[in-house]
């Protein structure tokens, strides 16, 4: 016998398939086939139904005026071979006939040779690059942008759902930060700001809290999402890190009275390294560090003025360090792990780093054309932290207990 090493799966493929033997609970080999018929039925009809949206011109609820006198006429029976057994599914109809499935044509039967590509299409998230390429490598033939915005239109109502979800009622750790990405109005094209927030619960895990969009990055739009979260459930938030947007600051505490802003370190190091010659960036960040970095308070203070000294040649560098020192200041407030956590803004920013994968290619032609994008990404970060901690997360809590203006906060929500 040939020893051979475990075999690599897709990860989503393996969560997919352990939420099904969790759903069905099967004991055989036929209890498991029985299980993929059933899942393999919906999952065809679903898709049949977003073809016949894209052959209509309009979906199944719309009640405004249409562009065609051809309307939908019930649906018709048919059962197709899977590799789990026969499957009747319902395939949609419209009055003159004039519908052809691409998914399943009409006189096609045998779908066996499609199903583990359909599984792996669902399992990836639906992104519209997915789906064309997995659609074309199935059935032979590209598909429209049309036809794709039809069928991942479906992910519409969970993203609506996602989006105003109850909250956890205490975040002791929250990143804001914006994403810039273009859309496509008529004949121009615009910037629009994508708002993100990144929240760490009480237990020690990442939550997105939503998406939003706006024209620009505004105080306004942010004190707008700060509200809503707040009527989601939220009702307290212990530090909140961003990356200096006017307004922000008194924005959240308007809402969040007691929450400490904290200036993200790494954002002040990029606006004060703009007046440093590029020769001089890396004696110039290893003083900053010494200041950020240091032990102490007492320490971080006798550094800065060995800092002043040093890079006083470029007033407009020391400058933004002054203007914002009291944001260093504060981190000596708290413990090490504490500071490591509410420091910087990288935990959103990492986000944004995954978005960009699926916006870099160019502009979008509507707002829900690039929030499905973007929440299908969401969705498939979620699956990837699902069950993960933050790392020394046991150290922050116990750093946030000895606090004395935190701990009765903590507490409160440990009951």
């Amino acid at each position: 016998m040939v020893s051979v090493g475990k075999l690599k799966r897709d990860p989503n493929s393996v969560e997919l398939a352990n939420k099904i033997i969790e759903q069905y609970q099967p004991k055989s080999v036929e209890d498991m086939q029985e299980a993929l018929k059933d899942i393999f039925g919906p999952m065809f009809e679903s898709m049949l139904k977003g073809e016949m949206n894209h052959h209509l011109g309009y979906e199944s609820n719309d009640k405004g005026e249409k562009e065609t006198r051809n309307r939908r006429n019930g649906y018709g029976k048919k059962i197709v071979k899977t590799t789990a057994g026969e499957v009747e599914i319902a395939v949609p109809r419209d009055r003159d006939g004039s519908f052809e499935p691409q998914l399943i044509p009409k006189r096609k039967r045998d779908v066996s040779s499609i199903e583990d590509k359909v599984i792996s299409m669902y399992a990836r998230g639906m992104s519209q690059r997915d789906i064309s390429s997995t659609i074309e490598d199935i059935y032979g033939f590209s598909v429209s942008h049309e036809m794709v915005s039809d069928i991942t239109d479906t992910v519409l109502p969970n993203l609506e759902e996602w989006q105003n979800r109850p909250l956890s009622n205490c975040y002791p750790f929250v990143f804001v930060d914006c994403l810039y990405t273009t859309i496509r109005n008529d004949y121009e094209t615009k910037k629009y700001a994508v708002y993100t927030i990144l929240g760490y619960t009480i237990e020690g895990k990442k939550d997105i809290l939503g998406l939003w969009l706006n024209e620009t990055e505004s105080k306004h739009k942010w004190m707008q999402i700060f509200d809503e979260i707040k009527s989601r459930g939220v009702e307290d938030i212990f530090f909140l890190s961003m990356d200096g947007v006017s307004g922000l600051e008194e924005g959240a505490r308007a809402i969040f009275p007691d929450v400490t802003v904290q200036r993200c370190i790494v954002h002040l190091i990029r606006n004060s390294i703009k007046y440093i010659p590029s020769k001089d960036y890396k004696l110039f960040t290893a003083a900053l560090k010494k200041v950020y970095g240091a032990p102490s308070l007492k320490a971080c203070h006798s550094a800065f003025e060995s800092f002043e000294k040093q890079w006083s040649t470029y007033p407009g560098a020391v400058d933004v360090w002054k203007r914002n020192f009291s944001h260093v200041e504060q981190l000596f407030d708290y413990g090490g792990n504490i500071r490591k956590i509410m420091y910087t803004t990288n935990a959103v920013e990492s986000i944004h780093s995954s978005f960009r994968k699926v916006t870099k290619k160019g502009a979008f032609p509507h707002e829900n054309a690039l929030l499905k994008i973007l929440f299908l990404r969401t969705k498939e970060l979620e699956k990837k932290w699902d069950g993960g901690r933050i790392q020394q997360w046991a150290m922050v809590m116990n750093q946030l207990l000895v606090h004395d203006h935190l701990k009765e906060r903590v507490k409160k929500y440990l009951e």
